[in-house]
């Protein structure tokens, strides 16, 4: 083998938390709130990781765990740990941990920081339910028409054919949407999917048109009045949560730009921000964006004046999540009757217009 000369022509990076499963927020809040608790019971750190990365039932979670409780064994601090893995662990873990260091105060941190994901998440869950409970059931409704436009009508137009008489008018549209359903059902779908596609795309590799399509979400009817307050509440909640734990407001509203979860706002924070930074108050900051409502500049002006910022941003986030909650009840209760009327349209509609031909051919006999 001597001589022998070995060509790299490509080095490709394996991850090797890949095949292992997917790594979900929600598993990261279950690791802080038993990390919380390991150390709170005065379990020492490294055992803590070990005990907490054995109990996880999913393999990609205890993987990252092993792989922390290495890098702190060989001499990294527990943030430094989480520094590493930017993908699971946000500027808000980190931050709050590396001041619970400091501190000397892990467990409080850890469960601060549970309990904020957990609050976080309760958000967001209730928002895709508000989004996805009516997309859904307006999908399975357009599915079960189309196919009975492409599957079950023509049966039926066969039969209709052997009439000598003239179709109902109902019957003859459903017959011509029959037709052009079973020629371009594919094309349309094909259309559908890549306009879906390119708006993802676009979206992501554009930072105008993502602006763009959450200015659009923000004024959609009932829609966007939880998105506003969902963004409200969540910046509420993860100022508070950073301010309370000692980080400087302007980290902390750093951090909180990045989790609102719509342009709009992060762009208003970030903002509020530099203002903030040439000495402007808070709630004088978020004022001037012209986007924070007063309800929420008035409790920021009085947590300001009193000392008490961080209690007055939980009460704020509170309120809103509460408003958020109200609404998504208010749109599920408005939408199951129009969805069920929608639905009889649809359905109801196609099979009415099936048997209208054969109701008429049995009252002439």
């Amino acid at each position: 083998m001597a001589g022998q000369s070995i060509n790299v022509k490509r080095i490709r990076k394996i991850n090797s938390l890949s095949g292992a499963g997917r790594i979900k927020p929600t598993d990261v809040m279950v690791f802080a709130r038993q990390m919380a608790t390991m150390i709170r019971a005065g379990i020492p750190l490294l055992q803590a990781f070990q005990v907490v990365g054995e109990s996880l039932k999913k393999p990609a979670m205890a993987m990252l765990v092993e792989q922390m409780r290495s890098d702190v064994s060989s001499g990294s601090s527990f943030s430094d740990a989480l520094r590493r893995h930017p993908k699971h662990f946000d500027q808000l873990f980190v931050n709050l941990i590396d001041a619970g260091e400091q501190a000397g105060a892990l467990d409080q941190m850890l469960d601060r920081v549970a309990t904020y994901k957990e609050k976080v998440e309760s958000l967001k869950a209730r928002v895709k339910k508000a989004l996805w409970y009516p997309s859904a059931v307006m999908i399975v409704g357009i599915s079960v028409t189309l196919l009975l436009l492409i599957k079950v009508v023509p049966q039926f137009e066969s039969m209709f054919s052997n009439f000598d008489a003239e179709l109902p008018a109902l019957t003859q549209m459903t017959v011509n949407l029959s037709e052009l359903a079973q020629r371009y059902w594919l094309v349309a779908l094909g259309s559908l999917v890549a306009t879906g596609l390119a708006i993802k795309i676009s979206v992501q590799r554009s930072p105008k048109i993502a602006y763009g399509m959450d200015v659009l979400v923000l004024r959609l009817p009932v829609i966007g009045d939880i998105m506003h307050k969902s963004s409200l509440a969540r910046f509420a909640r993860t100022l508070a949560t950073t301010f309370a734990s000692g980080v400087p407001l302007m980290e902390g509203l750093e951090t909180a730009s990045g989790a609102v979860g719509n342009k709009v706002y992060e762009r208003a924070v970030i903002q509020t921000r530099k203002d903030v930074a040439t000495g402007q108050q808070l709630h004088f900051a978020m004022r001037m964006t012209n986007r924070f409502p007063p309800l929420a500049i008035q409790m920021v002006s009085i947590g300001e004046e009193s000392g008490s910022l961080d209690a007055m941003l939980n009460r704020v986030a509170d309120y809103y999540e509460e408003e958020v909650d109200n609404k998504v009840d208010a749109l599920t209760s408005l939408m199951e009757p129009i969805i069920i009327v929608v639905l009889g349209v649809l359905v109801g509609g196609v099979v009415v217009s099936i048997y209208l031909p054969i109701f008429s051919l049995g009252s002439a006999l």
